[in-house]
This record gives structure tokens, sequence and C-alpha cells, in this order.
């Protein structure tokens, strides 16, 4: 499996964190990933609503030709989205772990503020140890 890149989105649909991992995603500018995020929002938010069975947490996985894009919403409406290869088999545990480190690195770190961009060392280091390359 490839991890192409990680984003983590606010609840308010704003991106707080993005980092590439392998090459293969078009190179875009901050502004562009910002828009995405607040798209991918905003279709999470509509998938939400949309299930026939009653409540649903929105959509978990996309799925494109040469992508898919995973995506885990925690209880305080962060969303950790993991862009990976097709032949993916792990994303949920990868972000489940991605998800325990931000616990740990970010909302321990009394210098963070909540739904602002994250900007700690320890957690880029974290997520470097736990993707690398993105080659799994």
């Amino acid at each position: 499996m490839t991890i192409f890149s990680l984003w983590i989105i606010n609840k308010a649909g704003g991106l707080v964190y993005q980092r590439n991992f392998a090459d293969g995603l078009a190179a875009l500018t901050s502004n562009e990933y910002l828009v995405l995020a607040g798209t991918l929002h905003g279709i999470h938010a509509i998938t939400s609503r949309l299930s026939p069975m009653g409540s649903s947490s929105g959509v978990q996985v996309i799925e494109g030709e040469t992508f898919k894009m995973n995506i885990l919403l925690t209880v305080t409406g962060t969303k950790f989205v993991l862009l990976t290869s097709l032949a993916d088999a792990t994303a949920d545990t990868v972000l489940q772990k991605v998800y325990d480190v931000y616990a740990d690195a970010v909302m321990k770190n009394p210098f963070h503020t909540p739904e602002m961009p994250i900007r700690s060392e320890g957690f880029d280091i974290s997520i470097g140890v736990l993707i690398g390359t993105g080659q799994t």
C-alpha cells in the first residue's frame, strides 16, 4: 500500500494539518488544499444526512480510479483523511494510530489552541515514524 497524503480537518471544515508522503499526487498550493478540505467537509455533512437507514456518520471511503480517500470522524468532529493507493488494506488501522498520536502529541500540548493549525515538531516526528515514506 502507498500512502500519498494525510489531512486533518477541524470541525468547522478548516484544514489544520496536511502532509504528503509519496510521489504521485498533483502538486497543489496551500489555498487549493484549503478549498479541497472545505469541499470534503461539505460532502461529509451531506452524506451523513442521506442515509436511508437513519443516522449515519457520513462517507468513510471515496474511491477514484487511482486512489482511495479514507476518512475517520472523531467524536469531536475532527476528520482524519488518508489518501492511499487502491491496494489499500490497512488505512483504518493507520488512521486510528494517527488519531492516537494526535491525542498524545497535540491535544495534551498546553500550547496548542484547539481548531487551529497544528505546529508541533513532536507530532511531525511521530507521524513521520508512523507513516515514513508512504510505502508500507
